[in-house]
């Protein structure tokens, strides 16, 4: 049991949804990075998920494309990245961290290295998006077999013909894509979510996460209501980017995790 199934476990204990947040590796700089990383458990996250920077990612729209590009301007790395989940690991280890990112990177590093490493640094589970599942051996496979999830998305795209393939080695939780577009791009509506999260359900045990366009504590505590939990990245990226204080960039994440654990 990773650290993933573990607090899906916890929660459903406690019948609350997930609240999970995303931030990039390194951004504006290591130490505030890490300062917010460590804080976001605090401030009512369940599950952090964890930017890996790279240069042309594209499944994000600007406000992540402009995070990594700070994170690389001040020269953050995947070894780096893997240091700052180890840096967090030091005070936490129970909430779950998966790292969100590209293949480039981690085929550079080498596969069974990058493995190992991100073990070791306390990673729990990968979201890959350029890895479809016809390349389940390059990355999927192995990380199972190292005991990390592999966490696939699944989109408004997603029919009933491809689902299967899509569902076929995950693990951890399915990671629903609200909307048809780049993360930041559009804003989720429930009642298209709703029946799409029921359709996904009827198919796997997973939890089901829904992301992308979640900017408000009321919008998290509606599609946690027809969900497993909510996911909210660029909005929180956003205050990152606008100069906003750790403390403040937390008390933003408080109020959308009260939204969602409403839900």
């Amino acid at each position: 049991m990773t650290r993933i199934d573990a607090k899906f476990a916890e929660l459903n204990a406690q019948g609350k949804k997930a609240f999970v947040t995303y931030v990039m590796a390194g951004d504006p700089d290591y130490d505030t990075s890490l300062e917010v990383v460590k804080g976001l458990p605090g401030a009512g996250v369940d599950i952090i998920e964890l930017g890996l920077p790279f240069t042309d990612p594209m499944a994000d729209g600007p406000t992540i494309q402009l995070a990594g590009q700070r994170a690389l301007d001040v020269g953050m790395t995947l070894n780096k990245t893997l240091q700052l989940a180890a840096d967090f690991r030091k005070t936490d280890d129970t909430t779950p961290i998966v790292l969100m990112g590209y293949y480039n990177p981690i085929y550079s590093h080498g596969v069974d290295k990058f493995l190992a490493d991100a073990k070791a640094a306390g990673i729990d589970g990968l979201i890959v998006v350029d890895l479809p599942p016809e390349e389940d051996e390059e990355l999927c496979i192995p990380a199972q077999a190292a005991g990390l999830n592999f966490i696939r998305l699944a989109t408004p795209t997603t029919d009933d013909k491809r689902l299967p393939k899509v569902l076929q080695n995950t693990s951890g939780f399915v990671y629903y894509v609200s909307i048809t577009g780049i993360t930041g791009a559009a804003e989720a509506q429930a009642t298209n979510v709703g029946p799409e999260v029921a359709r996904i359900k009827a198919s796997t045990d997973l939890p089901v996460i829904v992301g992308f366009g979640i900017n408000t504590p009321e919008k998290a505590e509606n599609i946690a209501k027809v969900a497993d939990g909510a996911v909210v990245g660029s909005a929180i990226v956003s205050q990152i980017g606008a100069g906003k204080s750790p403390s403040e960039v937390l008390e933003f994440v408080a109020s959308l995790a009260e939204g969602a654990h409403r839900g």
